[in-house]
């Protein structure tokens, strides 16, 4: 018979790690403005009545608002309690806006990585565009072209008529989120590209590009606006890579 014993199985810790106080707290009340006890744009208790309310100290509880603050959820003002902000779309992604930018002025990859899901997002929003735009919705797209023709030879207030229109389109799916998704990945997006539209002949070319989507979102035809989307966006690309490439040429260098 074999006596050899086997080998015991590790224990699995269960042990429950104990946190701060004040991340506790921070929980407590993000659960408390979830479940709309405190009603969007309201204050919270005071300082005070939070000490009580959780039988904290008041370290604690002021460390639990600032982390609600770095959030976005609060605004703390000196002698007043705490204040809910209303959330949206667009606040959210004021929250993410400089770690993005960081992000993307340090890793070139992920630079290419966005403009890669620029193309896949913005062919299906002109498709959302043709389903769900309204005569109104046509208009105002019209009207952002207009604005484009007029800011031919001001780069700056073209580069932003561009965003504009692009941004309509997003607009046109009654999605908060989608618009407000284009608004920010176009403006990291051209920040990161400054010169694309420098060389010569290329606003002509981009208004002449931006009116035949226009013209397809208008006769409502999906797919034609579809491929005049991605034809222009892989147009630009290889723009992008020209900018791009004497980056990596320095980057080879200081390797």
């Amino acid at each position: 018979m074999d006596n050899t014993q086997m080998p015991d199985k590790p224990q699995v810790s269960e042990e429950i790690k104990r946190r701060k106080l004040c991340d506790e707290v921070a929980d407590r009340l993000l659960k408390s403005i979830q479940a709309g006890e405190f009603g969007t744009g309201g204050q919270l208790p005071s300082e005070r009545e939070l000490v009580a309310r959780y039988g904290v100290g008041r370290p604690s509880v002021r460390e639990a608002l600032q982390t609600l603050q770095r959030m976005g959820v609060i605004t703390i003002t000196h002698g007043e309690p705490a204040r809910l902000i209303g959330m949206d779309p667009r606040a959210f992604f004021a929250l993410i806006d400089g770690p993005a930018r960081h992000l993307l002025n340090t890793s070139h990859q992920t630079l290419e990585h966005l403009s890669e899901a620029r193309l896949f997002f913005e062919v299906g929003m002109v498709r959302l565009a043709v389903q769900r735009g309204t005569e109104e919705d046509v208009l105002r797209l019209e009207g952002c072209l207009d604005r484009l023709r007029l800011s031919a030879g001001d780069r700056k207030r073209f580069v932003a008529a561009d965003m504009a229109f692009h941004t309509a389109i997003a607009s046109f799916a009654n999605n908060p989120l989608y618009t407000a998704l284009s608004e920010f990945m176009l403006r990291w997006l051209f920040e990161n590209y400054p010169d694309t539209l420098q060389a010569p002949g290329v606003e002509q070319l981009t208004i002449a590009e931006h009116e035949r989507i226009y013209r397809h979102i208008a006769d409502k035809d999906a797919e034609e606006a579809a491929r005049a989307m991605t034809e222009h966006l892989t147009r630009s690309n290889p723009r992008y890579a020209e900018y791009l490439s004497p980056r990596r040429a320095k980057r080879r260098r200081e390797a």
